[in-house]
């Protein structure tokens, strides 16, 4: 099997460093070897510390990915680990890519956001990569009886890559509640990617990406996320914190 990726602490959450993280679930995607992908940013971090169900999701995930500049920040300056930011969206967009270029009989499916927004997502896809084989979408908004449904589909159709749109942390909980129906599956919370495929939002300037500073885009976007976005200086102290406790420990 594919080598194991180094794993350190951040936050005491486990986060994978490797050179190509799509290469690595290419070969999970060829290998048929289920496995959980979980992009761990500053406020997931953070929210891990109170929701403890979250936190030993994030701890048991077969891949977690430093998604955001907090916890790229922390690998490089108090890990001096040379890594990447590798946000969810563009892991998603290159396994995406990847798979379609392949062109093989296995499928994707797309879950999550609001009415619409999945399969107009799945439509950009399909004429972006012609050789992507979509297999269905859901939306994120229904009743229980149709969850119920979704499962059955899920179940019936076996996708080898489920993209899950619903946010954290309902994505994560989901994911784990859920992923013995297809366990031989990728399965990647995606968070608002579906929402930037469709259209509906964009993405931040690359010179804010660049410089760090795409949360502050998505603050404009959406103003109504200030208080979730305290979570970024008390990740922060609370890193230095961490980091000098462990450090005097040893």
């Amino acid at each position: 099997m594919f080598q194991a990726p180094k794993e350190f602490s951040v936050l005491g959450m486990p986060v994978h460093v490797i050179d190509n993280y799509p290469s690595w679930l290419l070969d999970c995607w060829q290998n048929n070897q289920g496995t959980h992908v979980i992009t761990l940013n500053a406020e997931m971090t953070m929210q891990a510390q109170q929701n403890p169900t979250l936190a030993k999701i994030i701890k048991s995930a077969d891949l977690v990915i430093p998604d955001g500049a907090g916890v790229v920040l922390y690998l490089r300056w108090l890990l001096w680990q040379k890594v990447k930011r590798c946000p969810g969206i563009e892991l998603a967009e290159k396994l995406l890519c990847a798979v379609g270029q392949k062109q093989t009989d296995k499928t994707v499916f797309f879950y999550g956001g609001a009415p619409g927004v999945a399969a107009t997502a799945a439509e950009f896809w399909q004429q972006k990569s012609p050789g992507l084989n979509i297999a269905g979408t859901h939306s994120g908004y229904h009743t229980a009886e149709e969850e119920q449904q979704l499962k059955q589909t899920l179940t019936q159709l076996q996708p080898q890559i489920i993209l899950v749109g619903l946010g954290v942390p309902r994505q994560e909980l989901w994911i784990s509640q859920n992923r013995h129906l297809c366990p031989q599956s990728i399965w990647v919370g995606v968070g608002g990617s579906f929402d930037i495929w469709s259209g509906t939002k964009s993405r931040a300037p690359s010179w804010l990406a660049d410089n760090n500073l795409e949360w502050l885009y998505r603050l404009y976007q959406e103003p109504w996320r200030w208080r979730r976005m305290l979570a970024l200086p008390q990740f922060a102290v609370k890193a230095c914190i961490y980091h000098l406790r462990a450090k005097s420990a040893t």
